[in-house]
């Protein structure tokens, strides 16, 4: 088989040497963990504690240098998957833990389930060797075993995952994941012990969407490299429009369930318009009211001769408008009951007025007012379980459809005198997948070997913590929390559920409170920011910077 050939930047970038922080610096031998408090919940404390009896209110974990000569006297063998998602820094995750277990013993061996969590019910695994795992350190991608969205939640599942762990004498698993990974990792800690099973569950926080964070976990790896990637395509695109001067451009940005990513890109590039989907909710905006702010701006602009500007929209904007989301769930519920006798239909059109009757009158309405093309993908795009598939949709179109209907009266009665010419973009999958920036090849690799030491010392039902993270990486500091501190109960699919609770974009934190303070002038102005390309190589402020968010939080 003929050799891979790999670029220029990723010859130099295996080079890179991650640097630790300085607790994990002398190996696994020269750290104890430190038990503190016990934890609760972060709500629903009586249901989360019935439904994990064996696991919660374990003490949080920071890790000190001291003698731990133990954790190199046992031979172990970790098992380790991708979940989700992919997000930068995955690969450097694994490096980091390989290079933890065979510091502790050489002997320890390390094997990569694939394709996801189905890997492990399906038994496909490789093993991790140096020379294997070394071509993947500080690359971008899930490509070393790949990833998958399998669930493991029915009783038949937990099995055959005991059975095939156990079969292939695995002492720690290590679940690289987001909050629904994570919650995954929670569900098999507490039924391994439940079990009397003696396999170790640690989690390790993963998203480009930035919502799997709180107190404890500062940032999930990933959202530092993507949104780096996504400034540099905003701001290339804000530069064009100053030049060119004659277009509005609306980005859709990926991050369904919050709007991090937006926040961010908006921060790192400055752009006319943000729109914030937690913000559209707590102003109970409608759609309308969203279209009416948007159209201000065009219109305030084009009095000053600015035919131009660059609008960010979160992908899960309509979720967030509040008239939009009961349309959604009227919607799932109707087309589910009238399954028969839609599918007896036959073209779009008719199925569209036979659904207009079944809705209550106002949403029947709102679906009216929404352009065609919309409305079907309302219709027509449903995942496995029959609901809506809100990231399908095309946000940043709808805008333009209705703006443009907007301006349209207003030039009818002589307000607007301008031309609105729209291009529309959607950034997501470029930014899943990129080489990581020194901040995430340090952090994952981090997260890893953290996750090793914790492996190593017996802990169960932990998520792999590294804090301080705007400090140099030699100062981080590292432990544990508890899975079932991050959850609470949410009613999915008609039942409640545990999951760990997503963070949403905080109304009253310093990154929003700065959008909010300099929004006006963004919007009349081209105060666009430039951040370029991601920079590997050059002064430390440039190379290792963090997110805006983090700096400001």
């Amino acid at each position: 088989m003929a050799k891979q050939k790999i670029s220029e930047l990723q010859t130099e970038r295996k080079r890179f040497k991650p640097v630790l922080p300085a607790v994990l610096k002398n190996g696994p031998r020269s750290v104890k963990p430190k038990f503190g408090k016990a934890t609760k919940s972060v709500s629903d404390y009586e249901t989360v504690q019935r439904l994990f009896p064996n696991t919660y209110g374990m003490p949080m974990v920071n890790l000190g240098k001291g003698k731990n000569p133990a954790v190199s006297k046992k031979i172990i063998k970790a098992g380790v998957v991708l979940s989700g998602g992919q997000a930068p820094g995955g690969h450097n995750v694994i490096a980091g833990l390989f290079d933890g277990l065979k510091k502790a013993n050489s002997k320890n061996k390390l094997i990569g389930f694939l394709g996801g969590p189905s890997g492990i019910l399906d038994n496909k695994w490789k093993e991790i060797t140096a020379s294997f795992i070394d071509v993947y350190r500080n690359t971008g991608g899930f490509d070393i075993i790949q990833s998958g969205r399998t669930k493991i939640e029915t009783p038949e599942q937990f099995e055959q995952t005991k059975k095939n762990l156990m079969d292939n004498k695995i002492d720690a698993l290590v679940i690289i994941g987001g909050d629904d990974s994570n919650t995954n990792a929670a569900l098999l800690a507490e039924y391994f012990k439940k079990e009397g099973v003696n396999i170790s569950i640690i989690g390790v926080p993963k998203t480009i969407d930035g919502d799997l964070k709180n107190e404890q976990i500062e940032a999930s790896f990933g959202f530092d490299t993507a949104t780096k990637i996504y400034s540099e395509l905003v701001g290339n695109v804000c530069r064009d429009v100053n030049s060119a001067r004659k277009y509005w451009h609306f980005i859709r940005l990926m991050g369904r369930s919050a709007s991090h990513i937006t926040l961010e890109v908006g921060l790192k590039t400055q752009p006319n318009i943000v729109l914030i989907g937690e913000e559209v909710i707590a102003n109970k905006m409608t759609l309308s009211q969203v279209v009416d702010y948007i159209t201000g701006i065009v219109v305030k602009r084009a009095e000053a001769k600015k035919k131009f500007g660059v609008i960010l929209v979160p992908e899960g904007l309509i979720e967030f408008i509040p008239e939009m989301k009961e349309l959604i769930s009227s919607l799932n519920d109707v087309l589910a009951e009238n399954e028969g006798q839609l599918n007896s239909m036959s073209g779009i059109n008719e199925k569209k007025d036979f659904i207009y009757t079944k809705l209550p009158e106002n949403l029947a309405s709102l679906m009216k007012s929404l352009p065609d093309t919309i409305s079907s993908q309302l219709m027509i795009d449903r995942d496995p379980h029959g609901n809506v598939q809100v990231s399908q949709i095309e946000t940043e179109k709808l805008l333009i459809a209705m703006v443009k209907t907007k301006l349209a009266g207003l030039k009818k009665e002589g307000k607007y005198t301008g031309k609105f010419s729209a291009i529309n973009h959607f950034f997501g999958y470029e930014g899943r997948c990129g080489a990581p920036s020194n901040f995430d090849a340090n952090y994952t690799y981090a997260l890893g070997y953290n996750s090793a030491v914790l492996a190593l010392n017996g802990l169960t039902g932990y998520l792999s913590s590294v804090k301080k993270l705007v400090e140099k990486s030699s100062m981080w500091e590292c432990g544990g929390v508890p899975l079932t501190m991050m959850m609470n109960i949410e009613r999915r699919k008609g039942k409640e559920k545990p999951v760990i609770k997503k963070a949403l974009v905080d109304l009253n934190g310093v990154p929003f409170k700065t959008l909010l303070k300099n929004r006006d002038t963004w919007a009349e102005t081209e105060s666009y920011l430039y951040p370029g390309p991601i920079q590997y190589f050059g002064p430390y402020s440039v190379t290792d910077m963090t997110t805006v968010t983090l700096r400001y939080e």
